[in-house]
């Protein structure tokens, strides 16, 4: 089996990147998976870059004075989708946290062609998702944005 050295991030940020992959989410917290159990339909079209801007996240339970143990804002998180819905959701942590990772070449630069570069670099440990379970909330016009 092929093995790979792993080495701790060499950047403080995630740099832009093209990829078919969806951004990851920035909680209070740190970063975080989102998860919908469920289909988002949307009728907006995609950008240039191809990516879909799907609504906005609010956490209106959290307070930036409150200490860092304080987890009571994790229960109530708001997706605005579009201008008409809100889903209502939770902050969960995960049973077991995911690395982030991305290759790099032998000199600690970053490797943008399939298949080159031998290293990898851990960008970041995800150790929280945001879990929607329930149908979208109808809003009136401009509630969302």
């Amino acid at each position: 089996m092929p093995s790979a050295p792993i080495y701790p991030t060499t950047s403080p940020q995630i740099p832009p990147v093209s990829s078919p992959l969806p951004p990851l989410l920035q909680t209070p917290s740190g970063l975080a998976l989102l998860e919908i159990q469920g289909t988002l339909n949307s009728t907006l079209a995609p950008s240039a870059n191809g990516s879909l801007e799907v609504g906005s996240l609010s956490f209106p339970l959290y307070d930036p004075d409150s200490p860092p143990e304080d987890t009571a804002w994790h229960k109530k998180v708001w997706l605005y989708v579009g201008k008409n819905q809100r889903m209502t959701g939770e902050v969960k942590k995960l049973a077991k946290p995911l690395a982030m990772l991305r290759r790099r070449d032998g000199s600690g630069g970053m490797v943008e062609e399939e298949g080159v570069g031998e290293e990898v670099e851990v960008v970041e440990i995800v150790r929280w998702k945001v879990l929607f379970t329930q149908r979208p909330e109808p809003m009136g016009a401009g509630g969302g944005t």
